[in-house]
C-alpha cells in the first residue's frame, strides 16, 4: 500500500521532501531541526542575520539592546549577557582562573608580544568558562564572550583611580599594547572570533570619578586628535576590535553614549566601525537623571541609539524603545541596524552554530590555570618590574643572609597582587610568602605590617618596637605603596590622600615614609617594594632608601617575581609606562583635560622618574645608529642601533625611539615614542635593533584633526630610557638630526 502510494507521488515532490528532512536533520543551538535560514551555517553571515532580525517582534528586539538579553524561545534564541570582564585574565567568575599583573604592570613590560599571548590564554579561559556553563545551562554575567576590555584611556593625570587598567600615558604605547591585545583575545580565525573584545571608554574619559556622570570634558581639536584618540583609532581601524564602550562623561556638551562628533561623525563614518557598541553601565540613564540633555527616559534611548549605541548596560532605560518607536522618535528599522551589529558579532563567536563546526567551542576545563598559564603570569610579573634606584649595587641581595626582616601593609596583601577587575586564582603568592620561598633554611625571615597604608592622623606613630624587633636583621625589604582596596573605581573610600577612588595627592602617605625613615636610621640596608596601580611621588625615598622596586599589582605569583628580583634570580627590565613626578605642584588641575605640561610629552619640568624609565643588574651600550640625512614624506624609514650588554651578566632591554620635531611654529610634542622593542642580551653580546618609522610616525596633527608629514628637522633617538639627561637609565641615549623633505 505505501509503496504504490510512494509511486504515484511525483519526483519532484519526492526531492522535495527528501531536502526538507536534510535541513530538519541538522543541528542548531536549542533546536533539534533547523527551522529557520539563520539556522543555516552554510548561509553567509550577513544573510543570516538579517533573517534572524527580520522574525523578531519589536518587543522582542528592544530586550535584545539590554545587556542581559533574554531568550526567544519561539526562535530557539538562547539568553545572552554580554557583559563579561577580562582585564587581566577573565574576571568576576565562579570559575579559578589565571591572574596576570594589573594592565599598568602589563604595559611596564613594554612587551607587545607577551601581552598578546597573555590575552590569547584568556580567550582560551574564557571559552572553557563559557563551554562549560552552557553545558550547565548558566547564562548569567560574566560567563560570556563578549569582554568589556581593554581600558585604552589615556593615564593623563597620576590621580585618577582607574588608570591602573590602563597601558599608561602615551598614545602609541597604549595602542600598540592595547592592538596586541585584541588581536591576541579575538584570535587569527578566518570565520569565528575566539573572544569579542571592547574599546572602552571612548573618548575622553579619566576621571575624576566621583563626578563622572555629571563632568563635560572640554578640550582642543588638538588635545583630541593628538592625545585621546589614537588609541581607539588604532584598535577600531588596525586591530578590528569587536566592540567599543562610550564613556558616562559628556564630551563638548553631549553625552558620550550619544555625542555627534565622536560617535557618528568619527567611529561610525570616519572610522567605519562596524562592530557594536556598548553604554557603559547606567550611562543612559545619566542623560537625563544628570547630564539633562534629554527630558526623559524615552527621548535619551532614542537618542543614544540614534547616535549608534546598540546595547544598554542596565535595564531601565532602553525599555522605552517600544514607546519611543510608537512616538516617533526613530523607527523600528533604526532598532534594526543596532540589532544586526549586536547579533553579527554572536553568529561570528559561533553561538548559532553546532559546537563541532566551532573549534574554540571544544576547549574544556582542563585549560584553566594550566601550567603554561600561570608560567605566562610569573614572567609578566617579572617583566612588570621597574627597577627605581639601585645605589652601590644593593641589589640583588644575598640568599646566605642569616636574617631579613620583611616589613609593610603589603608584604603579606593578597588583595593588592590582585588589582581590580581581576579573577580568582586557586593559589597566590604574597611578597612575604615569595620571600619566604626563596630562602633557605638557613635564613630567618621576621614579618611585622608595621603600619597600615594611611595611619592616624590623631596619633604620632611610634615605630619603636618594630624598629627594636629588626634592628640586628640583615637586611630589611619594606613592601609598601598603596592598594586597591584605596584606589579604583567610584569607591567609598575617604582617607587623607584619598577620596571617592581617586587620589587628592601623589605623595606616598606620610606614616610609610615616617616607617622608612625609622628603617633607614638602623644602618641597615633597605629595600623598598612599592605596590601601586599609579605614579608615587617619592623624593625622599628616591634620596635616601639606596634599592627602590616598582612592583605594580603584580598578580597571582607576584611574590615570587619580587623574589626573584630581590635576589638575582631574574634581571629586572621593566619601564615606567607613566612619569612620576616629584610633587602634587607638579600637575595641573584634575579637572583639567588640556595636556598642556601634562604627561612626558607636554611636561615642562623635571620628572623624578622619567616615563620609560628602568634599571638593570647590567649595563648597556648604544652605538652604530644608522638613520637617513633626508627623510622623503610619504615613505618609511628603517632605522637601526646596535645594543651591547658590557656588563657581567645576562638581561633583557628595552630599547625605546622617540622623535622630536625641532624648530616649529605650530604645536607639537616635546618628543614622543614611536617604537620599542624588548630583547634579551647576554652578557658581552651585541644585538642589532631595527625599527620602521611609517609616514603617520613621522606626521604631525593638525588644526583640523588630520596628520601631515610637516619639512622640517627631526630628531631621532633610541636608548634604555626616555631621552633626559635626569632619568637615563641603562644605556646612554643615541641620536641623529634628519630632514623631512
Amino acid at each position: 500500500m505505501k509503496n504504490s502510494l510512494i509511486s504515484r507521488i511525483p519526483i519532484i515532490l519526492v526531492f522535495t521532501l527528501l531536502f526538507a528532512g536534510c535541513i530538519f536533520s541538522s543541528s542548531a543551538p536549542h533546536t533539534k531541526q533547523r527551522k529557520y535560514a539563520f539556522q543555516d551555517p552554510s548561509l553567509p553571515v550577513d544573510k543570516r542575520v538579517s533573517d534572524l532580525v527580520s522574525r523578531l517582534t519589536i518587543d522582542e528586539k528592544v530586550a535584545q539592546m539590554l545587556n542581559s538579553a533574554p531568550a526567544v524561545e519561539r526562535l530557539g534564541i538562547p539568553a545572552y549577557n554580554w557583559w563579561s570582564e577580562c582585564l587581566h585574565g577573565v574576571a568576576r567568575t565562579p570559575f579559578k582562573v589565571t591572574v596576570y599583573p594589573q594592565a599598568i604592570g602589563m604595559a611596564a613590560t613594554f612587551d607587545k608580544n607577551s601581552l598578546h599571548q597573555m590575552a590569547d590564554y584568556t580567550a582560551e579561559e574564557g571559552r572553557a568558562i563559557n563551554n562549560e556553563s552552557i553545558r550547565n545551562g548558566n547564562t548569567d554575567r560574566y560567563v560570556g564572550l563578549t569582554y568589556w576590555t581593554p581600558n585604552i584611556n589615556i593615564f593623563r593625570d597620576p590621580r585618577w583611580g582607574r588608570g591602573q587598567e590602563t597601558y599608561g600615558e602615551d598614545p602609541y604605547l597604549t595602542g600598540t599594547m592595547g592592538k596586541a591585545f585584541v588581536t591576541g583575545l579575538q584570535g587569527n580565525d578566518p570565520k569565528y572570533l575566539k573572544a569579542a573584545a571592547c574599546a572602552k571608554h571612548y573618548a575622553v574619559h579619566s576621571g575624576p570619578e566621583p563626578t563622572r556622570h555629571v563632568f563635560d570634558a572640554e578640550i582642543s581639536d588638538y588635545d583630541l586628535w593628538d592625545t585621546y584618540l589614537p588609541a581607539f583609532h588604532n584598535l577600531v581601524v588596525n586591530a578590528k576590535v569587536a566592540g567599543v564602550m562610550c564613556a558616562y562623561n559628556a564630551f563638548k556638551g553631549q553625552p558620550c553614549c550619544g555625542n555627534d562628533l565622536l560617535m557618528n561623525n568619527i567611529l561610525r563614518n570616519d572610522w567605519k566601525f562596524t562592530g557594536y557598541v556598548t553604554s557603559d553601565c547606567g550611562a543612559i540613564d545619566d542623560f537625563y537623571e544628570r547630564h539633562k540633555t534629554s527630558k526623559d527616559a524615552e527621548s535619551a534611548a532614542a537618542d543614544a541609539v540614534l547616535h549608534g549605541t546598540d546595547v544598554e548596560c542596565g535595564n531601565v532605560t532602553y525599555k522605552t524603545l517600544v514607546k519611543a518607536v510608537k512616538d516617533g522618535l526613530l523607527t523600528e528599522q533604526q532598532l534594526d541596524i543596532s540589532l544586526k551589529r549586536l547579533f553579527t558579532i554572536r553568529f561570528r563567536l559561533g553561538m548559532f552554530d553546532p559546537p563541532e563546526m566551532v573549534k574554540y567551542a571544544q576547549i574544556g576545563t582542563n585549560v584553566l590555570e594550566s601550567p603554561e598559564h600561570k608560567a605566562q603570569a610569573l614572567k609578566m610579573a617579572r617583566q612588570s618590574i621597574v627597577l627605581l634606584n639601585n645605589q652601590n649595587h644593593i641589589l640583588p641581595l644575598s640568599k646566605h643572609l642569616k636574617k631579613i626582616a620583611v616589613i609593610g601593609p603589603n608584604a603579606d596583601n593578597d588583595l593588592s597582587i590582585l588589582g581590580n577587575y581581576n579573577g580568582k586564582p586557586s593559589q597566590l603568592v604574597t611578597a612575604l610568602q615569595g620571600i619566604k620561598a626563596k630562602l633557605g633554611s638557613g635564613t630567618e625571615v621576621i614579618y611585622e605590617k608595621g603600619t597600615d597604608f594611611v595611619g592616624d592622623l590623631n596619633e604620632t606613630p611610634d615605630f619603636t618596637g618594630v624598629v627594636n624587633n629588626v634592628k640586628d636583621a640583615d637586611a630589611i625589604i619594606f613592601v609598601g605603596g598603596i592598594s586597591p582596596q584605596l584606589e579604583g573605581e567610584e569607591m567609598r573610600v575617604s582617607k587623607v590622600g584619598f577620596s571617592g577612588g581617586d587620589r587628592t595627592s601623589i605623595a606616598l602617605p606620610a606614616v610609610q615614609t615616617q616607617l622608612l625613615k625609622a628603617l633607614q636610621a638602623t644602618g641597615k640596608p633597605v629595600v623598598f617594594v612599592m605596590m601601586t596601580g599609579s605614579a608615587i611621588a617619592i623624593p625622599w625615598e628616591a634620596e635616601h632608601i639606596p634599592a627602590i622596586l616598582n612592583a605594580w599589582y603584580g598578580g597571582q605569583d607576584a611574590g615570587t617575581a619580587i623574589a626573584d628580583v630581590i635576589f638575582g634570580d631574574y634581571n629586572p627590565a621593566g619601564r615606567l609606562p607613566v612619569t612620576f613626578y616629584k610633587s602634587d605642584s607638579d600637575l595641573p588641575a584634575f579637572t583639567d583635560y588640556s595636556m598642556e605640561n601634562r604627561t612626558y610629552r607636554y611636561f615642562k619640568g623635571q620628572p623624578l622618574y622619567g616615563f620609560g624609565y628602568g634599571l638593570s643588574y647590567t649595563t648597556f651600550k648604544y652605538d652604530d645608529f644608522l638613520a637617513p640625512l633626508n627623510i622623503h614624506t610619504g615613505k618609511p624609514v628603517t632605522v637601526s642601533v646596535r645594543v651591547t650588554n658590557t656588563g657581567n651578566v645576562d638581561g633583557e632591554e628595552v630599547t625605546e625611539l622617540y622623535l622630536s620635531h625641532l624648530g616649529l611654529k605650530i604645536k607639537a610634542p616635546i618628543m614622543a615614542l614611536k617604537g620599542f622593542e624588548r630583547n634579551l642580551i647576554k652578557a658581552g653580546e651585541s644585538k642589532i635593533i631595527r625599527f620602521e618609522i611609517s609616514p603617520e610616525d613621522l606626521s604631525l596633527i593638525q588644526a583640523d584633526g588630520s596628520l601631515k608629514e610637516v619639512p622640517g628637522k627631526i630628531t631621532i633617538t633610541a636608548g634604555g630610557s626616555q631621552p633626559n639627561e635626569q632619568t637615563r637609565a641603562t644605556g646612554k641615549t643615541i641620536g641623529k638630526e634628519a630632514n623631512i623633505l
